[in-house]
C-alpha cells in the first residue's frame, strides 16, 4: 500500500476548496467543485486497488486468486455520471443568472426579495 493516492486526493481536494473559497465567479466555483469531486474518484480507486491483483474475471483464474474490487469501479463510474449531471445543471443555472442579472459575480448580485 502506498501513500501517493491519498496525497493526490488531499491535494486535489485542497486545490478545489481553495478555488471555491477564493473565487469571484460562479463558473469558476463550479469548476472548482468539479475538481473537488475528482478527488473522490482517486480516493475510491485507491481504496479498491490491490497490488499484484488481476481483473475481476474469474473464469481464467483459480479460486482464491486476488482480484481488484469491481464494486468500487462501478461506484466511480456512477460518481462520474452524477458529477457530470450536477455540473451541467449548475452551469445552466449560472447561465440563467447571467442572462437575468448580467453578471456571475456573487458579490454583485442583489439579494432575493420576498413578495407578499
Amino acid at each position: 500500500m502506498t501513500l501517493l493516492p491519498w496525497l493526490v486526493t488531499a491535494w486535489l481536494f485542497g486545490i478545489g476548496i481553495y478555488g471555491i473559497v477564493t473565487s469571484r465567479d460562479y463558473v469558476h466555483i463550479i469548476g472548482s467543485l468539479s475538481v473537488c469531486q475528482s478527488s473522490t474518484y482517486v480516493l475510491l480507486l485507491s481504496i479498491g486497488f490491490r497490488w499484484h491483483s488481476g481483473p475481476p474475471i474469474f473464469y481464467e483464474h483459480p479460486p482464491g486468486t486476488a482480484s481488484v474490487d469491481p464494486v468500487v469501479h462501478a461506484l466511480v463510474l456512477t460518481d462520474i455520471v452524477v458529477g457530470a449531471a450536477v455540473t451541467a445543471l449548475l452551469l445552466v443555472i449560472a447561465l440563467q443568472v447571467h442572462k437575468r442579472c448580467g453578471t456571475t459575480d456573487p458579490q454583485q448580485l442583489r439579494p432575493l426579495r420576498h413578495t407578499k
